[in-house]
């Protein structure tokens, strides 16, 4: 395929996705009129200001106790302790083998 009809694919390509993506957000980005989608917006919302800070919204005492004991389970499995930051990438340290100087000669 020569360079400019692979271009103008890539063009026609870019254009019919970015005016099917328009399409869907359209209206999104209006006003909702409909008392459904107002509720349903307003429930996005409430969400957002609950979920902030990346933790659960509304959790129960059940679902805090499982995501703990799946937490303590990763940690043990992956090396991790209290205090241990399993974020940063671990220090690796290669160390150079002591070679024979009698056998190196040898060969």
């Amino acid at each position: 395929m020569s360079g400019s009809r692979l271009f103008t694919s890539a063009n026609a390509l870019i254009k019919n996705s970015s005016q099917r993506n328009f399409g869907v957000l359209y209206p999104a980005l209006q006003k909702a009129t409909d008392p459904i989608q107002q509720l349903f917006i307003e429930k996005l919302r409430e969400y957002k200001k609950k979920s902030g800070g990346g933790q659960l919204v509304d959790p129960s005492p059940e679902i805090q106790r499982e995501l703990k004991q799946e937490h303590t389970k990763l940690l043990r499995m992956y090396g991790g302790a209290e205090g241990v930051d399993m974020t940063k990438f671990p220090d690796i340290k290669f160390t150079d083998i002591k070679l024979d100087p009698i056998n190196m000669e040898a060969a």
